[in-house]
Protein backbone atom coordinates (compact mmCIF):
# COMPACT_ATOMS: atom_id res chain seq x y z
CA UNK A 1 0.00 0.00 0.00
CA UNK A 2 1.54 3.37 -0.89
CA UNK A 3 2.31 5.64 1.69
CA UNK A 4 -0.42 8.14 2.24
CA UNK A 5 0.52 12.02 3.46
CA UNK A 6 -2.88 13.46 4.21
CA UNK A 7 -5.55 11.64 6.52
CA UNK A 8 -6.59 14.95 7.67
CA UNK A 9 -10.61 14.28 7.39
CA UNK A 10 -12.11 18.31 7.37
CA UNK A 11 -15.32 19.23 7.17
CA UNK A 12 -15.87 22.78 5.82
CA UNK A 13 -19.15 25.25 5.59
CA UNK A 14 -21.03 24.62 2.71
CA UNK A 15 -23.76 26.68 0.77
CA UNK A 16 -27.42 26.29 3.39
CA UNK A 17 -24.64 26.05 6.23
CA UNK A 18 -24.73 22.00 5.17
CA UNK A 19 -22.62 19.88 7.03
CA UNK A 20 -21.45 16.80 5.16
CA UNK A 21 -20.00 13.95 7.65
CA UNK A 22 -17.29 11.34 6.07
CA UNK A 23 -17.10 8.50 7.71
CA UNK A 24 -16.69 5.42 5.92
CA UNK A 25 -12.93 6.90 5.01
CA UNK A 26 -11.74 5.35 8.33
CA UNK A 27 -11.24 1.94 6.93
CA UNK A 28 -8.59 3.33 4.57
CA UNK A 29 -6.31 4.71 7.82
CA UNK A 30 -6.66 1.69 10.20
CA UNK A 31 -3.07 1.30 11.23
CA UNK A 32 -1.52 4.52 9.69
CA UNK A 33 1.00 6.46 11.54
CA UNK A 34 2.63 9.27 11.33
CA UNK A 35 4.49 11.34 13.35
CA UNK A 36 5.19 14.79 12.87
CA UNK A 37 7.93 16.41 14.55
CA UNK A 38 7.80 20.40 14.83
CA UNK A 39 10.80 22.62 13.40
CA UNK A 40 10.54 25.86 15.42
CA UNK A 41 14.24 26.68 15.45
CA UNK A 42 14.86 25.45 18.78
CA UNK A 43 16.87 22.27 18.63
CA UNK A 44 18.37 19.29 16.60
CA UNK A 45 16.04 17.37 15.49
CA UNK A 46 18.15 14.83 13.95
CA UNK A 47 18.48 12.03 17.10
CA UNK A 48 14.41 12.06 17.68
CA UNK A 49 13.50 11.41 14.09
CA UNK A 50 16.40 8.65 13.70
CA UNK A 51 14.89 6.87 16.83
CA UNK A 52 11.66 6.60 15.83
CA UNK A 53 13.23 4.90 12.43
CA UNK A 54 14.86 2.07 14.48
CA UNK A 55 11.57 1.54 15.88
CA UNK A 56 10.36 1.44 11.76
CA UNK A 57 7.71 4.45 12.33
CA UNK A 58 7.01 6.64 9.76
CA UNK A 59 8.32 10.02 10.88
CA UNK A 60 8.50 13.58 9.37
CA UNK A 61 9.66 17.52 10.11
CA UNK A 62 7.39 20.22 9.94
CA UNK A 63 8.84 23.28 8.81
CA UNK A 64 5.22 25.43 8.37
CA UNK A 65 2.38 24.54 10.11
CA UNK A 66 0.60 23.51 7.17
CA UNK A 67 3.13 20.66 7.20
CA UNK A 68 1.32 19.47 10.49
CA UNK A 69 -1.49 18.10 7.78
CA UNK A 70 -1.62 14.45 7.87
CA UNK A 71 -0.36 13.83 11.06
CA UNK A 72 -1.78 10.72 13.25
CA UNK A 73 0.21 12.61 16.60
CA UNK A 74 3.11 15.30 17.10
CA UNK A 75 6.02 15.86 18.91
CA UNK A 76 6.86 19.56 20.47
CA UNK A 77 11.05 19.71 21.60
CA UNK A 78 12.45 22.20 22.38
CA UNK A 79 16.13 23.41 23.40
CA UNK A 80 17.36 26.70 24.73
CA UNK A 81 15.92 29.77 26.64
CA UNK A 82 12.36 29.47 27.23
CA UNK A 83 11.28 32.77 25.82
CA UNK A 84 13.10 32.56 22.69
CA UNK A 85 10.82 29.20 21.88
CA UNK A 86 7.80 30.67 22.93
CA UNK A 87 8.47 33.39 20.59
CA UNK A 88 9.45 31.55 17.86
CA UNK A 89 6.35 28.86 18.28
CA UNK A 90 4.33 31.98 17.40
CA UNK A 91 5.84 33.86 15.11
CA UNK A 92 6.20 30.58 13.17
CA UNK A 93 2.49 30.21 13.41
CA UNK A 94 2.88 27.08 15.20
CA UNK A 95 1.38 28.12 18.35
CA UNK A 96 -2.76 28.18 16.97
CA UNK A 97 -2.21 25.60 14.44
CA UNK A 98 -1.08 22.97 17.17
CA UNK A 99 -4.31 24.51 19.59
CA UNK A 100 -6.32 23.08 16.31
CA UNK A 101 -4.61 19.62 15.94
CA UNK A 102 -4.30 18.95 19.66
CA UNK A 103 -7.78 20.43 20.66
CA UNK A 104 -10.17 20.01 17.83
CA UNK A 105 -8.48 16.68 16.29
CA UNK A 106 -7.34 15.74 19.37
CA UNK A 107 -4.17 14.29 18.38
CA UNK A 108 -1.60 13.41 20.73
CA UNK A 109 0.86 15.39 21.22
CA UNK A 110 4.31 14.61 23.57
CA UNK A 111 6.59 18.09 24.18
CA UNK A 112 10.05 16.66 24.99
CA UNK A 113 12.63 19.05 27.39
CA UNK A 114 11.94 23.07 26.58
CA UNK A 115 8.51 21.63 24.44
CA UNK A 116 7.35 20.64 28.13
CA UNK A 117 8.30 23.33 29.93
CA UNK A 118 5.80 25.29 26.95
CA UNK A 119 3.26 23.48 27.71
CA UNK A 120 2.87 25.08 31.35
CA UNK A 121 1.50 28.64 31.91
CA UNK A 122 5.09 30.01 31.75
CA UNK A 123 8.64 29.99 33.01
CA UNK A 124 11.15 31.81 35.20
CA UNK A 125 13.37 31.89 32.87
CA UNK A 126 11.74 34.78 31.09
CA UNK A 127 8.26 36.80 30.54
CA UNK A 128 6.57 34.98 27.35
CA UNK A 129 3.74 32.98 28.49
CA UNK A 130 3.74 29.55 27.75
CA UNK A 131 0.58 27.60 25.93
CA UNK A 132 -0.84 26.57 29.39
CA UNK A 133 -2.37 23.58 27.93
CA UNK A 134 -1.19 22.04 31.51
CA UNK A 135 -1.57 23.99 35.04
CA UNK A 136 1.48 23.92 35.75
CA UNK A 137 4.74 26.59 35.89
CA UNK A 138 8.51 26.49 34.92
CA UNK A 139 10.63 27.31 38.05
CA UNK A 140 14.96 27.61 38.13
CA UNK A 141 16.78 25.15 40.79
CA UNK A 142 17.35 26.61 43.76
CA UNK A 143 20.47 27.63 45.02
CA UNK A 144 22.11 25.32 47.64
CA UNK A 145 25.95 24.79 49.02
CA UNK A 146 25.68 20.91 48.70
CA UNK A 147 28.98 20.13 46.91
CA UNK A 148 27.18 17.20 45.08
CA UNK A 149 24.11 19.18 44.09
CA UNK A 150 24.80 20.92 40.81
CA UNK A 151 23.30 23.60 38.42
CA UNK A 152 21.98 22.49 35.62
CA UNK A 153 21.26 19.39 35.87
CA UNK A 154 22.76 17.24 34.07
CA UNK A 155 23.69 13.49 33.49
CA UNK A 156 21.51 10.23 34.21
CA UNK A 157 18.84 10.44 36.96
CA UNK A 158 15.46 7.78 37.36
CA UNK A 159 12.41 9.31 36.45
CA UNK A 160 9.94 7.63 38.95
CA UNK A 161 5.94 6.65 37.62
CA UNK A 162 3.48 8.58 39.67
CA UNK A 163 0.43 6.94 37.62
CA UNK A 164 0.02 3.84 35.38
CA UNK A 165 -0.10 5.35 32.30
CA UNK A 166 0.29 3.85 28.50
CA UNK A 167 3.58 6.19 28.13
CA UNK A 168 5.29 4.21 31.08
CA UNK A 169 4.02 0.87 29.74
CA UNK A 170 7.49 -1.72 30.73
CA UNK A 171 9.54 1.26 32.26
CA UNK A 172 7.62 0.68 35.81
CA UNK A 173 10.62 -0.07 37.92
CA UNK A 174 13.06 2.76 38.01
CA UNK A 175 13.78 3.56 34.12
CA UNK A 176 16.67 5.89 33.78
CA UNK A 177 16.63 9.15 31.76
CA UNK A 178 19.21 11.71 30.29
CA UNK A 179 18.60 15.04 31.75
CA UNK A 180 19.85 18.23 30.75
CA UNK A 181 18.39 21.46 32.25
CA UNK A 182 18.24 24.63 35.02
CA UNK A 183 14.55 25.11 35.43
CA UNK A 184 11.74 22.43 36.42
CA UNK A 185 8.34 21.59 36.16
CA UNK A 186 6.27 22.30 39.47
CA UNK A 187 2.34 21.87 39.27
CA UNK A 188 0.02 21.47 42.82
CA UNK A 189 -2.15 19.21 40.91
CA UNK A 190 -1.10 15.42 40.94
CA UNK A 191 -3.51 13.94 38.76
CA UNK A 192 -0.98 16.59 35.96
CA UNK A 193 2.08 14.35 37.55
CA UNK A 194 3.33 11.89 35.10
CA UNK A 195 6.34 10.95 36.87
CA UNK A 196 8.69 12.37 39.51
CA UNK A 197 12.55 13.01 39.65
CA UNK A 198 14.62 14.39 42.56
CA UNK A 199 17.77 16.36 42.20
CA UNK A 200 17.93 18.81 45.21
CA UNK A 201 14.08 18.26 45.23
CA UNK A 202 11.69 16.45 43.98
CA UNK A 203 10.20 17.63 40.97
CA UNK A 204 7.30 16.77 38.06
CA UNK A 205 9.65 15.15 35.42
CA UNK A 206 6.96 14.31 33.27
CA UNK A 207 3.44 15.54 32.82
CA UNK A 208 0.03 14.65 31.44
CA UNK A 209 -3.76 16.01 30.52
CA UNK A 210 -5.46 14.16 27.86
CA UNK A 211 -3.95 13.76 25.00
CA UNK A 212 -0.99 16.12 26.14
CA UNK A 213 2.56 14.55 27.52
CA UNK A 214 5.53 16.16 28.58
CA UNK A 215 8.76 14.77 29.71
CA UNK A 216 11.68 17.35 31.05
CA UNK A 217 14.10 14.45 29.99
CA UNK A 218 15.41 13.44 26.47
CA UNK A 219 14.26 9.92 25.78
CA UNK A 220 16.32 10.38 22.17
CA UNK A 221 19.16 10.17 24.27
CA UNK A 222 18.09 7.58 26.55
CA UNK A 223 19.18 4.82 25.08
CA UNK A 224 16.81 1.32 26.12
CA UNK A 225 14.55 3.46 28.15
CA UNK A 226 14.01 6.65 25.69
CA UNK A 227 13.60 4.07 23.04
CA UNK A 228 10.99 2.15 24.87
CA UNK A 229 8.58 5.38 25.87
CA UNK A 230 8.49 6.71 22.05
CA UNK A 231 7.83 3.39 21.02
CA UNK A 232 5.25 3.49 23.41
CA UNK A 233 3.65 6.65 22.19
CA UNK A 234 3.58 5.40 18.69
CA UNK A 235 1.59 2.42 20.33
CA UNK A 236 -0.91 4.70 21.82
CA UNK A 237 -2.06 6.00 18.11
CA UNK A 238 -2.78 2.54 16.82
CA UNK A 239 -5.15 2.63 20.33
CA UNK A 240 -7.06 5.68 18.28
CA UNK A 241 -7.13 4.50 14.75
CA UNK A 242 -11.07 3.43 15.60
CA UNK A 243 -11.79 7.01 15.01
CA UNK A 244 -10.78 10.31 13.18
CA UNK A 245 -11.54 13.51 14.74
CA UNK A 246 -13.17 16.63 12.17
CA UNK A 247 -13.03 20.07 12.50
CA UNK A 248 -16.03 21.71 11.77
CA UNK A 249 -14.41 25.73 9.58
CA UNK A 250 -16.88 28.32 10.45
Amino acid sequence: MPRIDIVQIRICKFQNDNRILILNLIELFKGYIMIVIVDYGAGNLGSVVNMFRRLGVSVRVANKPNELDGATAILLPGIGHFDSCSKNLKIRGFASALEEHVFCRRLPLLGICVGAQLLTKGSEEGDEPGLGWIDAVTRRFPVKTDQNYKVPHMGWNVAEPAVKHQLLIGLESSPRFYFAHSYHIQTSIPDTILCKTHHGLDFASGIYKDNIAGVQFHPEKSHKFGLKLLKNFSEILNLKKESISCCVQE
